[in-house]
């Protein structure tokens, strides 16, 4: 039998995904099985839209439950403690410049299931936190883009993320 995928993320990452699992079993559940209840009582169920979109909405929030949990079970919970205080670690916050001369970007490093660019996480499977990994503060780093395209990065601070 394969063994399954492991999920790393930090304990605040997996907090996150069993507060979304018990909203989607306690909260979201109920409320499309009511939907699909009054929806059956208005009739034929082929002609009814109200019906066929509960019905879809219950399919995705199902999947969605089954994919949470399977996330849950196959946490690898990482710690940016057990590393260098300087070393480029899952759960670290990262602050680097691309070279020569750009402005410093601040990223924390987390698995793929906590990722938000947008809120200054990246994931350990993109290519910035790929070759950040393992790195130490003033460390020049080159990073692979698509086209061939490549970088080099300066790291200027690496420091445990406290959430």
């Amino acid at each position: 039998m394969a063994e399954e995928k492991k999920f790393p993320m930090t304990a605040a990452g997996r907090d996150k995904l069993q507060a979304e699992l018990d909203d989607l079993i306690t909260k979201q559940r109920p409320k499309i099985t009511n939907r699909i209840q009054i929806a059956r009582s208005y009739g034929d169920l082929s002609e009814n839209s109200e019906y066929q979109s509960a019905k879809d909405e219950q399919a995705f929030v199902e999947g969605r439950i089954v994919t949470v949990r399977k996330m849950i079970e196959n946490a690898e919970i990482i710690s940016a403690d057990n590393s260098d205080s300087d070393e480029v670690t899952l759960g670290k916050e990262v602050i680097f410049k691309e070279l020569p001369d750009e402005d410093p970007e601040t990223y924390t490093i987390v698995g793929s299931v906590e990722a938000d660019p947008m809120a200054g996480k990246i994931s350990n499977e993109s290519p910035m936190a790929a070759a950040l990994l393992g790195k130490h503060k003033g460390d020049t780093v080159k990073v692979p883009l698509p086209n061939n395209v490549e970088i080099q990065v300066e790291i200027l601070s690496v420091k445990t993320k406290q959430d």
